[in-house]
């Protein structure tokens, strides 16, 4: 995929399955925490609150990286051990249901983490 600057482009450039996850994933973000800055940082669609990182996320071919840096994989290990884990990520199969009410969970956790 060419290095892209901007949400939308990156968003764009995939199709089907994975980016209607993304929009999902995107406009769920922008509800739970409208204040949030959005950017492409890392590669990935990230957001920052009080300057620090909130929540970053990415396509991939057959998942949804999810990354709740630095401290949201410690505080959810229970619920992201059903899923495939990484160093700081977790995937979301595209075969299973994305999990909304987690992913809320996560980034009320997350803003909590980055108000103090």
């Amino acid at each position: 995929m060419a290095e892209v600057s901007d949400v939308e482009s990156y968003i764009n450039n995939f199709d089907g399955e994975v980016y209607s996850r993304l929009v999902a994933l995107r406009k769920l973000i922008r509800d739970e925490a409208p204040e949030a800055l959005e950017a492409i940082s890392y590669g990935l669609v990230g957001y920052k609150m009080n300057g620090k990182p909130l929540i970053y996320f990415g396509g991939y071919k057959n998942h949804i990286g999810f990354y709740a840096t630095p401290n949201g994989h410690e505080a959810f290990v229970k619920e992201f051990s059903k899923y495939k884990q990484g160093k700081g990520s977790v995937q979301f199969p595209l075969d299973q249901p994305l999990p909304i009410a987690l992913i809320k969970r996560v980034i009320d956790y997350r803003k909590n983490q980055v108000a103090e």
